[in-house]
C-alpha cells in the first residue's frame, strides 16, 4: 500500500490538489462587499488574464464548466438564428443537448467518438447555412481527442456575424490555448482538471464581440448572464456571492502555475502524454483518439488486452493507493483514461504506470 495517508486521485477530474492548495482553502473568511474581496479578485484577475493569453476580461463563476455552456447560449444566440455544434464525444453532445434545452435551433457537425473535427468540415457546414455561434470542444475529455482550435476559428470568422465559442474545460493550463489570438470570443473552464484546484468554480475570458451580442438578446436569464457579470467585473465583483475559499486557491495556484510558465506547463503535459502513449503502445494496447490529435492532458487507451478495468480500478485502489479511471460513458471498458493533468509529475506518472505493470504481470 502507498505511504501516502489518502487515495490519490488519478482521474480525468476531479484531478489530485495538492495539499498546500487545500490548505489556502482555510484562510480566514473575507466578506464578498468588502475591499479585501475587490483586491483579491483584481489580483486574480490579472493572472487569469495572463493565463488565458487575452486582455479581455475573465469572468468568475461559482459553478461547473456547464453553467458557463448555458451562460455562452443563452447570451450569443439569438432566438430566431442557429447554433453549430462540434459533437464528437460526452460532453461536445452535452453542450449541444444544454443549447437545445434553451430552446436554441441545434445543428451538428458529428464525428464518431475518438475522431477530430476539421476546419474542412466545418467550413462545409458553414457554406450551407448561417449561424450566430460555432460551438466547439478543445479537448474532448471522453475521448482524448483535442481538436485545431486555431484553424477552426480562423473559418468561422470568415463568416462575419458567427461567434466562436470554446469548452476548455480540460485543456486550459494542459495544452496550448490562446484566446486572443486565435479568436475565440468566449474560452470556459472548470478547476478541477488541469487547473488541479477542487471542483466549484469556473472561468470564461469573454470577448467584448459576445457582450455586444448579449446586448440584443433580452432573455438571457441572471446568474450567467454575461452583462449582469461584466457589471459587477468592473467593480471587482461578482453579483451573487462567490465561492471565496476557491478563489483564495486559485490566487495560490495561478502563481504557482506563472512561476512554471504557461508554456512550460504546456510542455510538461505534453511530456507526459508522449510517456503513457509509449508505455500503452509498449504493452499492446492501442490509442483511441485519432493520430494527430491526442490530447496533451488526457489519453484514452483502446482496450486491446480485454483487461478488466473493474479489476485493475481495485488493485489501483487497494495496492497501490490510487483511484483509478475505467472509461466513459460507451466505451466505458473498451477504453480506459490515463489523465496527465494538473500538477501531475514524471514521477507521479511513472509509479501509477509501474502499478499498472504489477497488476496486469
Amino acid at each position: 500500500m502507498s505511504q501516502f495517508d489518502h487515495k490519490r486521485l488519478f482521474l480525468p477530474g476531479p484531478v489530485e490538489v495538492r495539499r498546500e492548495i487545500l490548505e489556502a482553502q482555510s484562510a480566514w473568511m473575507i466578506g464578498h462587499r468588502r475591499a479585501e474581496f475587490a483586491e483579491l479578485f483584481a489580483r486574480l484577475q490579472g493572472k487569469l488574464k495572463r493565463a488565458f493569453f487575452t486582455d479581455s476580461r475573465v469572468v468568475v463563476s461559482g459553478s461547473s464548466g456547464s453553467g458557463l455552456w448555458e451562460g455562452a447560449i443563452r447570451c450569443g444566440v439569438r432566438d430566431e438564428r442557429k447554433v453549430l455544434h462540434l459533437t464528437g464525444g460526452a460532453f461536445s453532445e452535452r453542450w449541444a443537448d444544454i443549447s437545445r434545452a434553451n430552446g436554441k435551433q441545434v445543428d451538428c457537425v458529428q464525428v464518431e467518438w475518438g475522431r477530430a473535427h476539421t476546419p474542412e468540415m466545418v467550413a462545409n457546414a458553414l457554406s450551407k447555412a448561417s449561424y450566430d455561434a460555432v460551438c466547439a470542444v478543445h479537448n474532448e475529455t471522453s475521448t482524448g481527442v483535442t481538436n485545431p482550435i486555431r484553424a477552426i476559428g480562423e473559418v468561422v470568422h470568415q463568416q462575419d456575424d458567427a461567434l466562436f465559442f470554446v469548452d476548455t474545460v480540460s485543456g486550459f493550463l494542459g495544452t496550448e490555448l490562446r484566446v486572443d489570438d486565435w479568436g475565440i470570443d468566449i474560452a470556459l473552464t472548470s478547476s478541477q482538471k488541469a487547473f488541479a484546484l477542487p471542483p466549484g468554480i469556473a472561468f470564461a475570458a469573454v470577448s467584448d464581440r459576445l457582450l455586444e451580442r448579449a446586448k440584443s438578446i433580452p432573455h438571457r436569464g441572471y446568474y450567467f448572464d454575461l452583462l449582469t457579470l461584466e457589471k459587477s467585473l468592473r467593480k471587482n465583483n461578482t453579483p451573487a456571492t462567490p465561492p471565496i475559499a476557491l478563489m483564495v486557491a486559485a490566487d495560490v495556484q495561478m502563481d504557482a502555475i506563472l512561476a512554471e510558465g504557461v508554456e512550460a506547463r504546456w510542455a510538461r503535459h505534453r511530456a507526459m502524454r508522449d510517456a503513457t502513449h509509449a508505455w500503452a503502445l509498449a504493452r499492446g494496447f492501442g490509442l483511441y483518439a485519432q493520430a494527430g490529435y491526442r490530447s496533451d492532458t488526457v489519453t484514452t487507451v483502446a482496450n486491446t488486452l480485454g483487461i478488466d478495468v473493474n479489476a485493475m480500478g481495485d488493485f489501483m485502489e487497494n495496492e497501490v493507493g490510487f483511484a483509478m479511471d475505467k472509461g466513459y460513458g460507451k466505451i466505458k471498458g473498451a477504453t480506459f483514461r490515463l489523465p496527465h493533468m494538473g500538477d501531475v509529475t514524471m514521477n507521479m506518472l511513472q509509479e501509477v504506470l509501474g502499478g499498472l505493470d504489477a497488476f496486469m504481470a
